[in-house]
């Protein structure tokens, strides 16, 4: 794919300020390379796990400067959607690397990391249902379309610690099945990306302190009317898609809610 570059300039001029909508004057070359290597990443031109071309071979094909290539990777790596190995090249990144795994689940157990305790996932139900105006607004599609929704409890060391609602696009996870949620034996969003071709890059979260009703304290094992953190996750794709709503009930009595800030 060809791209406009100018011998002297590192940027290049967008739309005309006065027009409706206009962007700024001029825009970081490196930030276009990053954009159509994103949009490759998002075409799954380079799956999760795969080696991306070398920073040369990017360079000539958009017809840039490796340096220019190289600070739109930098940006890539620092957002976790490509991972440099030293000696080896750059890689899609994926959640099924040991690395990364844990970087959405942020429950960690007051003693131990999150591996020593492995999730013991059990499926309550998996089905397509049609979305509400709620959930559709969420995942950006409209009231009535298909949905698939899935409960399940994830359980630590034999004692249910999380019951979780997530609901997905129907048309984009035709023919999940909880048979599939429960054999995974990775992160579930491992799963999305093999089976489904998803890669979830990024989450925002809301979080809340709510008190159990009869039906969710029996599901964790818990009393009516117990603390639990509401945790409600709304995870996006390439390009923000939205492309997962996700809502959990959290136990505190033996794990705690962790997240590091930088």
């Amino acid at each position: 794919m060809a791209f406009p570059t100018s011998p002297s300039a590192d940027t290049l001029p967008a739309a005309d300020p006065a027009a409706p909508g206009a962007t700024p004057a001029f825009s970081p070359l490196y930030q276009q390379i990053k954009g159509l290597i994103l949009q490759s990443l998002q075409a799954g031109e380079w799956k999760p796990g795969e080696a991306i071309p070398s920073e040369m071979e990017l360079a000539a094909r958009f017809r840039v400067s490796q340096g220019t290539v190289r600070k739109a990777i930098d940006e890539l790596a620092a957002e976790n959607l490509v991972v440099r190995r030293q000696g080896k090249g750059t890689f899609v990144s994926t959640h099924a690397e040991q690395h990364v795994r844990y970087r959405f689940l942020k429950l960690v157990p007051d003693s131990g990391a999150p591996e020593d305790q492995p999730a013991e996932r059990k499926v309550l139900e998996c089905r397509r249902v049609r979305a509400s105006a709620e959930v559709a607004r969420a995942l950006q599609l409209r009231t009535g379309d298909a949905v698939v929704q899935v409960r399940r409890t994830l359980s630590f060391s034999g004692r249910p610690t999380i019951l979780e609602d997530i609901w997905l696009p129907g048309n984009t996870f035709k023919g999940l099945t909880a048979e599939q949620m429960a054999g995974h034996q990775g992160p579930t969003y491992a799963l999305f990306e093999l089976a489904f071709g998803v890669r979830m890059v990024r989450a925002e979260e809301k979080i809340r302190a709510v008190a159990a009703d009869e039906q969710q304290a029996a599901l964790l094992a818990t009393r009516t009317g117990a603390p639990l953190l509401s945790v409600e996750r709304l995870a996006y794709t390439y390009n923000d898609v939205p492309m997962e709503l996700r809502r959990g009930l959290y136990r505190t009595d033996s794990h705690h809610y962790r997240n590091d800030l930088s």
